[in-house]
This record gives structure tokens, sequence and C-alpha cells, in this order.
């Protein structure tokens, strides 16, 4: 069955396409860059191999990221983003902006693997 959306909200429009466990974290990770699914496995371990594959599928069906498959053994498959997914970007961006602030604020430093520049973080011991 279809998710019913308000097709008339944009916020609504936007959860829609990114609102997975780990969308966000794979099209942030896709930024720029052309990655393979254990490259993806490796930046996003808390996802299993199938989780990985949904969430992939649906962004590529939501037309946010390419998948390229190349016809050689072992299969050969590369992830980039779409011009769509690009122009996610600066969404990603400020949410991992606000997120940074409020663990900052709460005496937490962000570690992950979106951390942009590791050691940057300046929070109270």
């Amino acid at each position: 069955m279809e998710k019913n959306i308000n097709v008339n909200c944009p916020v609504a429009a936007t959860l829609h396409l990114i609102g997975g466990k780990y969308k966000a974290l794979l099209l942030w990770h896709l930024s720029g860059r052309v990655l393979r699914f254990n490259q993806l496995r490796q930046l996003v371990p808390e996802a299993t191999p199938k989780m990985l594959t949904q969430q992939l599928r649906e962004l590529e069906q939501d037309g946010l990221i390419n998948r390229k498959v190349y016809p050689v053994v072992p299969p050969k498959v590369e992830y980039s983003l779409t011009a769509l997914g690009e122009s996610l970007f600066p969404i990603l961006k400020a949410m991992y902006e606000w997120g940074s602030g409020l663990m900052q604020s709460q005496g937490k430093c962000p570690s992950c693997s979106m951390t942009a520049q590791p050691g940057t973080c300046h929070c109270k011991d």
C-alpha cells in the first residue's frame, strides 16, 4: 500500500523522500562521490545489508541516486547522486550543523561517519 502523504505540504514531500532510517546518511556520503555497496556498508555499519539494499532501491526509485551496474563477474555496482539528490545537500548540512549544536549544548561531541572534520569539536569535557 502506498503511503498517503499530503502532496500540498513541502515538508511532508521532503520527508517522504529522505525520511527512511538511513536515507539521509546515504545521501550525505554519496554527495560528490561515487561509492560501491561495500563502501556504503562501511560508512553506515548499523544498517543491515537487507536494509541498506532497500533504502538504496527507494532512493533510486525516487530519482535521488543513480545505480550503475557493470557487466563483469563478480558484479560491480556503483551509486552516485542525481542532480536532484545533490540539491538536498544544503538541507542535510543544515541538519548536521543543527544536530551538532544540540549535541554540544548537551556536552556531547559529534562523532559519527558524517563528521566532516574530526577533531574540530570544542565540547566541554
